[in-house]
């Protein structure tokens, strides 16, 4: 089937549903290319993955694979994001990162390359979990800079960001010559993060979004979505499961959806969700939900580091 597509800032299309590719521990590389493949074939055309991840060359082998297959017949009919980590985030850092995860992925360009995180590293740090001891001063201005490079050189066709507040988008916004297409950002019924939609919807700036169900299984996952009443009863009266209601409301939302899967069923049960709607009650009933932030980012603040505190590394929008 057809995944509906959003058009990003730069009038570059976006499919609104994609699979993500982040386990920890990485997973052998034959999973993940199983996976993209069965999905390919259920028709799924965005993938998203990361230098951190460690799965880009088994998504590049199954990008491969499918155009051998004949399952797509050119590279240009999937969306392959991957995102720069906290050790490249160096000026000087920035362009050969994004050369080696294009050598990784066996591809010429990516549809879209982000910063992961507005964080930056030693470049010989421990890289997972990290250390706050690592974490030094961010040259955000140096490091955009390199990112619209890329871009200009060709070697990514979109370039935006992951986990920034609505303050760190506001100071790339005042130097940018080319803003960010996307912040990807944790946002599911139990973290709606309304204040950042405003803005983003404000400035042109499209949110693609993890954890859409909650990451339950991640270390720093939650429960709250799948077994929340609220969803569960909405659910049970459109004869849906709590998943297909919390990527509805997303949908519904204006957002990209990534979604982490690697069972054939469930990608399958993760399309449906564009040929029904849910009411105007049950909106309100979903925006009622007590907001928790999961992911807050534990592994870049502490009391002695760079970066003070939770409310220091997101401003305050906890």
């Amino acid at each position: 089937m057809a995944i509906t597509e959003v058009t990003m800032n730069n009038g570059e299309k976006m499919p609104v549903l994609g699979v993500g590719t982040a386990v920890y521990p990485p997973p052998p590389a034959q999973v993940v290319t199983k996976a993209v493949l069965e999905a390919i074939e259920l028709g799924y055309r965005m993938f998203d993955t990361a230098a951190l991840y460690q799965t880009e060359q088994a998504l590049g082998e199954a990008i491969s694979q499918a155009l051998d297959l004949g399952l797509i017949t050119s590279r240009d009919e999937v969306f392959i994001v991957s995102k720069l980590y906290c050790n490249d985030n160096h000026a000087d850092r920035v362009l050969p990162a994004l050369q080696k995860t294009l050598e990784n992925l066996k591809l010429e360009y990516l549809d879209q390359y982000l910063i992961h995180w507005p964080v930056s590293i030693k470049v010989d740090a421990v890289l997972f979990p990290p250390n706050p001891a690592d974490v030094v001063q961010m040259d955000i201005k140096g490091v955009w800079t390199a990112m619209e490079e890329c871009q200009t050189l060709g070697l990514t066709k979109s370039i935006g960001v992951s986990n920034f507040s609505c303050k760190k988008l506001a100071d790339i916004l005042s130097f940018a010559k080319i803003p960010p297409a996307i912040n990807q950002v944790e946002m599911n019924p139990t973290w709606q993060q309304g204040k950042l939609r405003e803005f983003c919807k404000a400035k042109g700036i499209t949110i693609s979004i993890y954890s859409p169900l909650g990451a339950a299984g991640a270390l720093w996952g939650t429960k709250s979505v799948l077994e929340s009443k609220v969803l569960k009863e909405i659910a049970d009266s459109k004869g849906k499961s709590v998943a297909q209601v919390a990527l509805r409301w997303a949908y519904e939302q204006g957002v990209v959806i990534v979604t982490k899967s690697f069972n054939k069923g469930r990608l399958q049960q993760n399309l449906d969700i564009f040929d029904w709607k849910l009411s105007d009650e049950d909106t309100k009933k979903i925006a009622a939900i007590p907001q928790v932030r999961a992911n807050e980012g534990n592994g870049y603040f502490s009391e002695t580091g760079h970066i003070k505190s939770v409310e220091d590394l997101w401003d305050g929008e906890i």
